[in-house]
């Protein structure tokens, strides 16, 4: 019987935001859902966490956005990925993010903004049903 490999995501907290309780929490809930977890630490550019996703051979790139500038940093993360031929890593995040953004970061290719009040048990799901991992429920 073969098993495949656990999905590695990537947490990535980018710009100028200090505040990184929220990705920490859910790195560390991926990570004891069973998901191989890399996080980058604070500060990163999209150029950093393109990088590092390459490097690891990440599935997905989770970025938590808490500076209002999610529009430009999911989209040059984005656009970064189809620029190195990578666009097969799911970028998803979280995070202070409008509702009348989601539509539009959707269209860019952002497949799931996760907002305040989501558990740790949501994400994990998602990530479960969205990027197949094999991890016990």
């Amino acid at each position: 019987m073969s098993t495949s490999p656990p999905v590695r995501v990537v947490v990535a907290k980018p710009g100028l935001d200090g505040h990184d309780r929220g990705a920490k929490v859910v790195a560390r809930a991926l990570r004891d859902a069973g998901v191989e977890v890399v996080y980058t630490g604070l500060h990163q550019t999209p150029e950093q966490i393109v990088e590092t996703a390459i490097q690891e051979d990440a599935d997905a790139i989770g970025m938590s956005v808490l500076s209002g500038a999610h529009m430009t940093l999911f989209a040059r993360v984005i656009d970064l990925l189809r620029e190195r031929d990578a666009s097969d890593i799911v970028v998803f995040g979280g995070g202070i993010v409008p509702e009348a953004d989601m539509p539009e970061l959707t269209e860019m290719g952002v497949a799931k903004v996760f907002t305040p009040g989501a558990t740790t048990g949501e994400i994990i799901t998602w990530v479960r049903e969205n990027l197949g991992t094999t991890a016990p429920a």
